[in-house]
């Protein structure tokens, strides 16, 4: 099969403009999802599953190079993918996004708010306020503006409804050592989680949060050295392969609406969470 360069799959999109997006030519879902941070790690991973699967899957991020090669990957292999870049953070480029995901799709069905970002593992008062607003802007007020419009349009299709999986964190749970702006915007998640769930109810809109623990990412490489723990030591710690996670979020966005994972852990099993806090 002919390979398809990122050019390739940006000529492709260009040429259908706001016309019906193409046929996957292997079996689709008619399902249509959308992957934030999904250049790297777990959005990556998930964003894979997700069109393998078949759905159409629209893959956001703020480099564009990583999403146009897995949308070329998912072209190639005969599934369908569209890439378009965007920083969460900015209002404008979430409204462009959601736009496109309208012009292309008309519909969005499962969104998975996974892009985030941490801090400089320091003691509280040498964080600097521009790390923290950083991390707070976001792991949540990204999420808050990914939800928003995913609700917006949620609401309003036909058929009424959809799915909104957020990216929480062991650190939901129990915080480590220095991780004050983290572990904040992961807790702050949680409520976001339970405020979509109840006011979605009357538009079957439903929305759940998965709690991940010790993927092995690229993220997680950064840990080979050692992680700090509670007890002030530094100690290395297992990792499950991040391919876990992908079939646990495929698991969630497949199911009927009238069901829903609300919350969920997955993480290394001898990850040293439970005892940690």
């Amino acid at each position: 099969m002919a390979e398809h360069s990122a050019d390739d799959v940006r000529e492709a999109q260009m040429a259908f403009g706001e016309q019906e997006a193409p046929k996957a030519r292997r079996t689709s879902l008619g399902k249509v999802a959308l992957v934030t941070g999904a250049g790297s790690g777990i959005g990556r991973a998930t964003a894979r599953k997700l069109f393998e699967h078949g759905y159409s899957v629209v893959l956001t991020g703020r480099r564009p190079q990583p999403l146009d090669e897995l949308a070329a990957e998912a072209l190639t292999s005969g599934f369908d993918a569209f890439a378009h870049a965007c920083d969460v953070v900015d209002p404008a480029g979430v409204a462009a996004l959601f736009d496109a995901i309208r012009a292309r799709y008309g519909r969005l069905d499962v969104l998975f708010n996974n892009a985030g970002r941490n801090a400089p593992a320091v003691e509280i008062d040498a964080l600097a306020l521009e790390d923290w607003r950083a991390v707070v802007d976001t792991n949540l007020t990204g999420v808050f503006l990914c939800t928003q419009a995913a609700f917006a349009m949620m609401k309003a299709q036909t058929p009424r409804g959809g799915r909104i999986i957020n990216n929480g964190s062991i650190s939901a749970h129990a915080p480590r050592p220095y991780s004050i702006a983290y572990t904040a915007t992961k807790h702050a998640i949680t409520g976001l989680t339970k405020s979509v769930s109840l006011d979605g109810r009357p538009y079957d809109i439903v929305c759940g949060q998965i709690d991940i623990g010790n993927a092995s990412t690229e993220m997680a490489a950064r840990m080979a050295k050692g992680v700090p723990q509670a007890n002030g030591e530094i100690a290395v710690e297992p990792l499950m392969d991040v391919e876990h996670v992908a079939d646990a979020v495929l698991h969630m966005a497949g199911l009927p609406l009238s069901a829903n994972v609300q919350f969920m852990t997955i993480m290394a099993s001898k990850m040293p969470f439970v005892g940690r806090g």
